[in-house]
């Protein structure tokens, strides 16, 4: 199985990285740009669009929510997506900022969809970590490098 995985360093605590991704609001504002429907606890499900909302590019189940971890199982969107994991974990740093390990885990084989895929996480990510800082986020459609075609 082929993985993809970041590394970004936030100079912002913990406290405030977790709800940006724990929270459906916070997806909202560094990665779709657009209302998460659904509910952001254990156990939930998440749908996120980018175009039309008639369908949700993706659906996620929540399957780990901590003040350290969220991860969510993908259960629709894209057929190379269908039962990847999607791991965020953190880590405070002795500076009072934060690591965060991305992982986009269980892809069958890699890819050229796939390279694109780790392309856009590596935007997106950057727009978690500039709105963190407070220097504003860039979620979809500025944050897309790669298009889904």
């Amino acid at each position: 199985m082929a993985s993809i995985l970041h590394r970004i360093s936030i100079d912002a605590p913990t406290e405030v990285v977790q709800p940006l991704l724990a929270q459906k609001e916070g997806p909202e504002r560094w990665w779709t740009g657009r209302p998460v429907e659904g509910e952001d606890g254990l156990g939930g499900e998440l749908q996120f669009f980018f175009g039309e909302r008639d369908k949700p590019a993706a659906v996620v189940e929540v399957v780990e929510l901590s003040d350290d971890s969220v991860a969510w199982r993908c259960r629709q969107g894209p057929a190379e997506w269908i039962g990847t994991l999607i791991t965020f974990s953190l880590r405070p740093r002795d500076d009072g900022g934060t690591t965060l390990l991305f992982s986009h885990e269980g892809w069958e084989t890699e890819s050229e969809f796939m390279s694109g895929c780790s392309t856009n996480w590596g935007s997106y990510l950057s727009s978690l970590k500039a709105g963190a800082e407070g220097r504003g986020f860039g979620p979809f459609p500025a944050g897309e490098v790669s298009r889904w075609d």
